[in-house]
């Protein structure tokens, strides 16, 4: 134990000598000589990457709600229950800009657009609200929109559709916030064999909780040749606005018999 204080204290002494030497550096640098500052730029640069990299992970995981949660409100009788992982845990790519339509955010999040000129951009942030179950969001910026729609498409996992029947009711809840309002539609798309079932709502973004269904008894869905499902955001008029889903999550659960 005492080796390992001695070692600690040894690890601390060369932080402290090393965080003066920088600052020293930094109060010198509109005096230092320019070869001089030219290589210590070069260092700093490259020290700046690992101490972004670490405090951009400590955040993370010191952060709450913790990491890989699947913590929500599930209606009483589901039979599944899912949240993606955007919003479940980090992407190895965390965000992009003037994002082209067809571009993923991790596997199962898509952008579409018919833009010209791509103004979007597209990131993955941490919740560290109170409020807030699922560990990250995504935040999407419009700035100048010349298209005439904008979409996130969400794939639905295969346990969505494994055992699905028109007597099921689909859920999907989100928490949004934008910068000025805005209309968002949900599209649920069922592909059975050749045909493709289509239910569309307009989430209610006046209410404090905002959820839709889909309730499948009114499609002609065939249960023998379910195939997959899909999700679209549809988001009008997002021109020179900010959306932040800060969560999304979907359940579904059979209808009570009559």
């Amino acid at each position: 134990m005492a080796g390992l204080s001695s070692l600690r204290f040894l690890r601390e002494l060369v932080a402290k000598r090393v965080l003066r030497r920088w600052a020293k550096a930094a109060r010198d640098a509109k005096d230092t000589d320019l070869p001089v500052l030219r290589r210590q730029r070069s260092v700093a640069r490259d020290l700046r990457f690992h101490l972004n990299e670490l405090i951009h992970v400590a955040d993370s995981r010191l952060a709450l709600p913790v990491i890989g949660s699947t913590s929500f409100r599930k209606p009483q009788g589901a039979d599944w229950a899912w949240r993606p992982q955007l919003w479940r845990g980090p992407l190895p790519v965390s965000g992009m800009s003037t994002v082209q339509s067809k571009s993923r955010l991790g596997d199962e999040v898509t952008l579409f657009h018919d833009c010209a000129f791509s103004e979007l951009t597209l990131r993955q942030l941490r919740n560290t609200r109170e409020a807030d179950l699922a560990p990250f969001g995504l935040r999407m910026d419009v700035f100048k929109f010349d298209g005439s729609f904008l979409s996130v498409v969400i794939d639905l996992p295969p346990e969505a559709v494994h055992g699905l029947k028109r007597r099921h009711l689909l859920r999907m809840d989100t928490i949004v916030e934008m910068e000025k309002p805005l209309e968002i539609f949900a599209r649920l798309n069922i592909r059975h064999g050749p045909n493709t079932e289509q239910i569309v709502r307009e989430l209610p973004l006046h209410e404090e909780d905002i959820m839709v269904e889909f309730d499948l008894a009114y499609t002609k869905m065939n249960e023998k040749r379910v195939e997959r499902a899909w999700l679209d955001l549809i988001f009008e008029g997002p021109e020179m606005n900010q959306v932040i889903l800060r969560d999304l999550t979907f359940s579904r659960r059979p209808r009570a018999e009559l």
